[in-house]
């Protein structure tokens, strides 16, 4: 990954590109973008590109609606599907103000604000996703169907498994653009898919996730195919989760090593996430359609946490050295990345700077004691209603995210919980809100 401007611009210059996709995240983390010729990326740099930024909900308003996209010269990757000869290339951007400041409800910069405050404290902090999706036939248009791609089960092989040369094909392209995959296999449900990637510091894992579902999706287009992150797109069959592993480190030291001893500042770490779970459920899970998620196939409803048991909202892995982490069970792939990790590294360094104390660990089957576990635990939200108002009332979220972000972004929630509840099919509202998007 080239890092330097003049480096961008001769490789720009020697391996034929001839359109530059400057790509950033609204609010939701849907992915937007601008396309540039060569002779502007020196521009770009040096003033950034406007755009209209009173088109997207958080951003501006009719009366001031400028806003500037500067690129990101680390995030330089080469678009593999596209031809060979007048290549295209991406950046992510940074969003600026016309005169200079930084945009304080861009997504990259609401996370970089929270990794400063975390090495504050002499920390880094790095995320691995685990993200789950699956693959639906196309009707004789061309349009997505309920109709998934194979009947296979969890690791089954071809030719049970239609989807291996699908995933063969992501996994290569995602090496192609720089990023790491770790291990793919067919999930639980038919036509399901998970594949996971290499750790990596905040923004840089934001920027993958971001590119890994534009790939996914890309992938399963070229064959014929549609891929849903729809958190439950099939009643009856598991959902698809977007596991979010972390680990924090210092002085290169993995602090995990330490989980459970006396004063630890992991078990301080994870008590503050668990203490804002609910306050930023609707972050973690965006949609209407998360929520049918929670309490089956292995979806977490209860805020407790245990060593390897998958039924609480945090586990520990069994693993070692570097690979020591927390395992994040909630979150669907809707989310935006870059608010998700902000808010969950921001809610672990209030649990560090008040010294939260962790309650002992669920080792019980939570999926089959329900009774005993409601009188136990606090529970996630059961809708996406309850979320807003928990949202709503909550102090730590209007700490931490920009007023117009945090307002634009309930709101429009607020409406997508509305529509929900007057619908008269409520399947296929969701269908209609969610399906193509997500």
């Amino acid at each position: 990954m080239t890092a330097s401007i003049s480096d961008v611009l001769e490789y720009i210059e020697e391996n034929d590109v001839k359109f530059i996709r400057l790509a950033f995240c609204d609010i939701f983390g849907i992915q937007k973008n601008i396309s540039i010729m060569p002779s502007e990326l020196d521009r770009a740099f040096s003033e950034g590109i406007s755009f209209d930024a009173s088109a997207f909900s958080g951003f501006m308003n009719i009366e001031s609606s400028d806003l500037l996209l500067y690129p990101d010269p680390t995030t330089l990757s080469i678009l593999p599907w596209r031809p060979s000869h007048g290549r295209v290339v991406r950046f992510y951007c940074d969003i600026r103000y016309p005169d200079g400041k930084p945009f304080e409800g861009d997504g990259r910069y609401i996370l970089r604000q929270a990794v400063r405050r975390l090495r504050q404290l002499n920390l880094e902090c790095t995320v691995g996703p685990e993200s789950e999706f699956y693959l639906f036939e196309l009707d004789e248009s061309g349009n997505p169907t309920l109709s998934p791609h194979d009947r296979a089960g969890y690791f089954d092989i071809a030719p049970l498994d239609r989807g291996e040369n699908v995933r063969r094909q992501i996994c290569l392209t995602l090496e192609e653009m720089g990023i790491q995959p770790e291990a793919s296999h067919h999930e639980q449900g038919p036509g399901q898919h998970e594949i996971d990637f290499k750790y990596s510091n905040p923004l840089r894992a934001a920027d993958n996730l971001t590119t890994y579902k534009w790939v996914v999706k890309t992938a399963a287009a070229s064959n014929g195919l549609f891929a849903s992150f729809l958190p439950k797109p099939l009643d009856g069959r598991p959902g698809s989760g977007l596991h979010i592993n972390l680990s924090l480190f210092r002085d290169g030291e993995n602090v995990f090593g330490r989980f459970g001893q006396p004063g630890s500042e992991i078990d301080a770490f994870i008590a503050g996430i668990l203490s804002r779970a609910r306050e930023i459920s609707i972050f973690l899970n965006p949609l209407t359609n998360s929520y049918d998620r929670f309490g089956e196939f292995e979806a977490p409803r209860f805020i407790t946490w245990s060593h390897q048991n998958r039924s609480p909202l945090i586990r520990i892995p069994a693993a070692s050295g570097a690979m020591r982490r927390m395992e994040l069970r909630s979150p669907d792939g809707a989310i935006n990345p870059y608010l998700a990790f902000a808010l969950l590294m921001e809610a672990g360094i209030e649990g560090l700077l008040e010294k939260r104390q962790l309650d002992p660990p669920c080792n019980r089957n939570l999926f089959v004691e329900e009774e005993d576990a409601a009188l136990r635990y606090s529970q996630l939200p059961a809708d996406l209603g309850e979320a807003l108002q928990v949202a709503e009332d909550s102090e730590f979220l209007r700490r931490i995210l920009p007023e117009r972000t945090l307002r634009s972004y309930l709101d429009a929630k607020r409406a997508e919980w509305e529509r929900c509840r007057a619908a008269d099919d409520l399947h296929a509202t969701e269908r209609e809100m969610y399906f193509i998007r997500f």
